[in-house]
């Protein structure tokens, strides 16, 4: 495989990166679109990639000599794999701490100016490595030369040290007779030594068996005190009993009394003859509600409507929502659910939104909660009505609030406030659950 005519002579790449350029170009083969790939490879498409550089090496190499778009695609796949180098490469800056097989491939492949040049110079160093292998070859030859002298003179030690292990052999035949005397005689000690263990163990034996004696009593003693408590609880129920029976009579006491009054009061009205009054003092107090103004939210897309207003704040009755929605799922199912829709309205809208839990501290199991909906739990002391209201009275005066609940004294409470109100029905119409 030749390169251009550019002002130097003819390079010749060296078979290793003349094999390493195939294999490269006979994988990018395979992974190109059919129309893609030169008329002349095709055939070899099919093939797998070793089978495709062993049989088509020669219109490979041809294609890249002769396909200027065949032979840029296969530079992309090799500059992806080899950013550096072919960074440096088309930069013209120095190449020589790498590898010179994939200097001279990628100079081949991208062609910069005077990319000749950079070939023959990879060529040459590839040379001068194969140069420099050979002497470390022969080196290594005189080395396994050395080894082998080495081996013999070990050969020759080794047959000393067996003779001068068998005359160290005698010796200690010698001292292992006089070794095994004394195993004897420290045998006869050993025994000794075991029958006055096997005495210790009989009086350890008897130690134990008074302390069982012992452990029986005390559970006998156990059983005794706790029979003597069952009989005591068994008196303190019975006394309980006693104190109910006369709290029960004190409370027919009480009534029969309040019954005498009241008959007593009825009979006083009777003879006085009192006319029924023309009005109550109710009548004078205005209702509540009425004062109140309610503004009610009674359906979805007035829902929707109202959260569409510049900096509208919708505030939620957790609770009373989730259990008139779905309140056969537990709590932590519940928050998680009640939540999740809320994000979703949240980011369609842009409203503010508040979720407020009855609980006092924030329960362990809570779901991540989004960044548009706020979610706080009551007081221990309070509970979440009393927290929608304060939620409410630090609003300003004028600003779009909705509260959604149920509770009719909440929404009474809030109405007084400006906020509109609407049904946890709404709501979950809202999410598609009515």
């Amino acid at each position: 495989m030749t390169g251009e005519q550019d002002g130097h002579d003819d390079v010749v790449l060296s078979e290793p990166a003349r094999q390493q350029l195939i294999t490269i170009a006979a994988d990018l083969v395979g992974r190109l679109p059919h129309d893609e790939v030169p008329a002349t490879l095709r055939p070899f498409a099919r093939f797998t990639p070793t089978k495709r550089a062993r049989l088509g090496a020669t219109q490979l190499a041809a294609v890249l000599d002769a396909d200027d778009v065949f032979r840029s695609r296969v530079a992309d796949a090799v500059a992806e794999a080899l950013p550096q180098l072919a960074a440096a490469v088309r930069d013209g800056e120095s190449t020589v701490a790498s590898d010179p097989v994939d200097t001279a491939v990628v100079a081949y492949l991208m062609r910069p100016t005077d990319w000749q040049r950079v070939v023959a110079e990879a060529n040459e160093r590839h040379a001068a490595e194969r140069a420099d292998s050979r002497a470390g070859a022969a080196e290594v030859a005189q080395l396994r030369a050395r080894i082998d002298e080495l081996k013999g003179r070990l050969r020759a030690e080794v047959a000393q040290g067996k003779a001068a292990v068998a005359s160290a052999a005698g010796a200690a035949e010698a001292e292992l007779a006089d070794l095994r005397k004394q195993l004897r005689a420290r045998t006869g000690e050993l025994r000794a030594v075991e029958r006055a263990r096997d005495d210790a163990q009989a009086v350890a034996a008897a130690a134990t068996r008074r302390a069982e004696a012992a452990e029986s009593a005390r559970e006998a003693e156990t059983r005794r005190l706790r029979s003597r408590i069952s009989e005591l609880e068994r008196a303190v129920e019975s006394a309980r009993r006693g104190t109910r029976v006369e709290r029960d009579m004190d409370d027919a006491r009480l009534w029969l009394l309040v019954d005498t009054v009241t008959e007593a009061a009825a009979g006083i009205r009777r003879e006085l003859s009192l006319p029924a009054p023309p009005m109550r003092p109710a009548d004078t107090v205005g209702s509540a509600e009425a004062r109140a103004q309610r503004r009610v939210v009674g359906d979805p897309a007035a829902l929707d409507a109202l959260l569409a207003l510049p900096n509208a704040h919708l505030i939620v009755d957790g609770y009373n929502v989730t259990k008139a929605g779905y309140g056969e799922l537990p709590l932590a199912d519940q928050r998680t659910r009640l939540i999740g829709a809320l994000a979703a309205v949240a980011a369609r809208s842009g409203a503010e939104i508040t979720v407020a839990f009855d609980g006092g501290l924030r329960p362990p199991a809570m779901p991540p909660t989004p960044r548009s909906v706020r979610v706080l739990f009551s007081a221990p002391d309070e509970i979440a009505d009393d927290l929608i209201r304060r939620v409410v009275a630090a609003e300003p005066p004028g600003r779009p609030l909705l509260v959604v609940s149920s509770d009719k004294q909440v929404a009474l409470d809030v109405g007084r406030a400006g906020a509109w109100t609407a049904d946890a029905a709404v709501l979950l119409a809202r999410f598609g659950l009515t």
